[in-house]
């Protein structure tokens, strides 16, 4: 099947970004940041210490790309109220992990944070950004969210920042997709693409859920963009998304016991990424 052509072609984001084909690009899950519920007054410093340990154990096993999320600070706010100090200690820690190690790193602000999370990307010279809801809307926890493309590549215009990329999700985890049950995934990846996003990304329904096959090949099917797992990834499951996918997003399972809380387990990137250096063959 051939996907439709909604747009002129435009470069892959993926080469632009990444040596090697099917980059991995592992899940830095910060601390909780001022202002969050969680945040118990620990000091900024020790908050970027324990994110650069992250970073080096990711870098130092060979991973492709580090993205960092406020994955601590729950309940997240809705995109409307992620407030300055938010943004502020999102760019703080960004900018010592991009000193640390020279591996290529985006940016997750949740809850959707798309403009947020560009104003921190151009601050510190991250590639990319990740936003789960680009297009449409869906009923998230945080309640009713719309796909804010059109705010946020104006935002990414004003800004200058037009050499940072949009990893789109389509179809997000932790949601319920009510709003658009009458259009397909492979229609809302269409969706994704004509609004200008530069990745797709295929996710199960939880952090740590996974991604099927088959759900990376509904994506494919609407969209020339490039494709990539965003859930639930392991070294197992390697071989079988990598036939389908153009790369993955990896989290959970790289922590110590499989908890995102935990730091990065050295031993499990060096067992993913062996497991890809066998697909890259």
């Amino acid at each position: 099947m051939t996907a439709p052509i909604v747009l002129p072609a435009k470069a892959n984001a993926l080469q632009a970004h990444f040596t090697k084909p099917k980059p991995i690009i592992g899940v830095i899950h910060l601390r909780a940041l001022p202002g969050a519920p969680r945040y118990e007054g620990e000091a900024m410093a020790s908050i970027i210490s324990a994110a650069i340990k992250d970073a080096k154990t990711l870098a130092n096993g060979g991973i492709d790309g580090i993205m960092l999320e406020n994955a601590s600070d729950m309940p997240f706010s809705r995109p409307e109220d992620i407030g300055f100090e938010t943004v502020a200690g999102l760019t703080a820690v960004c900018q010592e992990v991009r000193n640390a190690v020279d591996t290529p790193i985006g940016i997750t602000c949740v809850a959707n944070g798309a403009i947020p999370g560009l104003a921190v990307a151009k601050a510190v010279g991250a590639k990319w950004v990740r936003v789960n809801q680009w297009v449409n809307a869906y009923v998230a926890n945080e309640g009713f969210l719309n796909g804010p493309a059109a705010q946020a590549l104006r935002y990414r215009s004003n800004i200058g920042a037009k050499d940072v990329s949009i990893f789109a999700d389509v179809h997000v985890k932790f949601g319920a997709h009510a709003i658009t049950s009458d259009r397909s995934i492979t229609e809302q990846a269409t969706d994704a693409e004509w609004f200008d996003a530069d990745v797709l990304i295929a996710t199960g329904t939880r952090t740590g859920s996974p991604t099927q096959p088959d759900e990376v090949n509904e994506v494919r099917a609407g969209t020339n963009l490039p494709v990539i797992v965003g859930s639930g990834l392991s070294s197992e499951q390697v071989p079988a998304l990598m036939q389908v996918a153009d790369g993955a997003i990896i989290g959970q399972w790289l922590k110590v016991d499989s908890r995102w809380w935990n730091p990065v387990d050295p031993a499990r990137v060096e067992a993913l990424m062996t497991a890809m250096e066998k697909v890259r063959r």
